[in-house]
């Protein structure tokens, strides 16, 4: 085994060009770790916030962020009973608990690590664990969405908002979901059943005439800004709203008062059960990543300009970066209408989404 890896560190806060890449030690393995040979992994909201400073708190630098793997066992540790050398493996590396997923090779507690379903590619794999454990906990743990309920998923297009739809429809439940015009089509071919145009549509009125004033049981909010204050404009009585996006600015919540409704705010913890528990719907053919673009490691800027400046692509999914490879795949600019390339200068900021 070579003592070192490449790996893309984040030297300093602040633009995409603060990655440097780098040769560095391949980490020690503990009695209760798996060292992985990462395949792939993928670019996440979080990521691109991390890099810009949101957390600077919590992330000592320099440091490798990313918290997407797939790839294969290559050592055990002593007390490791559940995997062998070569099983193939996905999962995301502790969030603010040591180094992540841009790397050749990284190491994590087993109890992390779940089996790759056998239906998926690398690639697939690495754009659902971070995503996948999200929607888990969003909606089964904190909402407990069940069968014949309504939930209105706002932003059906994103790497959580596919998985959103498709795991709802698993769980047997109605889904509302809002996009662009232009993406429709696409999000019915989730499972979605009623699609509201947010660019020219009032959100809360559409859910109105869908449900026949009805309201919804469930909003999943994966857009921020002001959809908390106005998500309870759309609940039935006794309805829930599961958020996974920070809280940038006061909220008020007092239309919530009037329908008895229930927030949770998540910031998930990931674990091998929410894992298996996504395997299980993806071998059933019930989940299906969506992967919107792939870049190489090299390229990892890219990535993160792609995902912060996602509404001006047709950008669906999950953008995914290439580890063992150097396969690109890049979506449709909406005001060019062809593929293009992204530069490191080409964009600043992003939204959340």
């Amino acid at each position: 085994m070579n003592d070192t890896m490449k790996a893309v560190v984040l030297t300093r806060f602040g633009g995409a060009d603060a990655f440097e890449l780098r040769d560095v030690s391949v980490p020690q393995v503990g009695p209760r770790q798996v060292r992985v040979r990462v395949h792939a992994t993928a670019v996440n909201p979080l990521d691109y916030q991390i890099r810009r400073g949101d957390y600077e708190d919590h992330v000592l630098l320099p440091a490798i962020t990313g918290h997407d793997i797939s790839g294969v066992i290559e050592e055990v540790g002593s007390h490791v009973t559940e995997f062998v050398v070569g099983d193939a493996v996905y999962y995301t590396p502790q969030i603010f608990g040591g180094a992540g997923s841009y790397a050749e090779q990284h190491v994590a507690d087993v109890d992390l690590v779940g089996r790759k379903p056998k239906n998926l590619s690398h690639l697939e794999a690495a754009s659902l664990t971070l995503v996948g454990g999200t929607v888990w906990e969003a909606l089964v743990t904190r909402a407990q969405l069940s069968v014949g309920e309504t939930i209105l998923v706002q932003g059906g297009t994103g790497g959580v908002g596919t998985i959103a739809i498709q795991v709802a429809k698993a769980i047997g439940a109605r889904v509302i979901t809002t996009a662009r015009d232009a993406d429709h089509d696409f999000v019915r071919s989730l499972g979605a059943d009623a699609v509201i145009d947010y660019t020219s549509t009032d959100y809360v009125a559409a859910v109105a005439e869908i449900t026949q004033g009805e309201g919804v049981d469930v909003v999943l909010d994966t857009i921020g800004c002001d959809t908390l204050t106005r998500s309870p404009l759309t609940l039935a009585d006794g309805g829930r709203v599961v958020t996974i996006v920070d809280i940038a600015e006061p909220q008020n919540l007092i239309e919530a008062w009037g329908k008895n409704a229930s927030y949770h705010f998540v910031f998930t913890r990931q674990n091998r059960g929410k894992l298996d528990a996504l395997t299980t719907l993806v071998e059933r053919g019930l989940v299906k990543p969506v992967v919107g673009a792939i870049l190489p490691l090299a390229r990892i800027g890219e990535a993160h300009e792609l995902l912060e400046n996602r509404r001006s692509y047709a950008l669906h999914g999950k953008v995914v970066i290439d580890v063992a490879g150097q396969s690109v795949a890049l979506p449709v600019c909406r005001e060019l209408g062809d593929e293009t390339a992204l530069t490191h200068d080409s964009h600043e900021e992003g939204t959340k989404s």
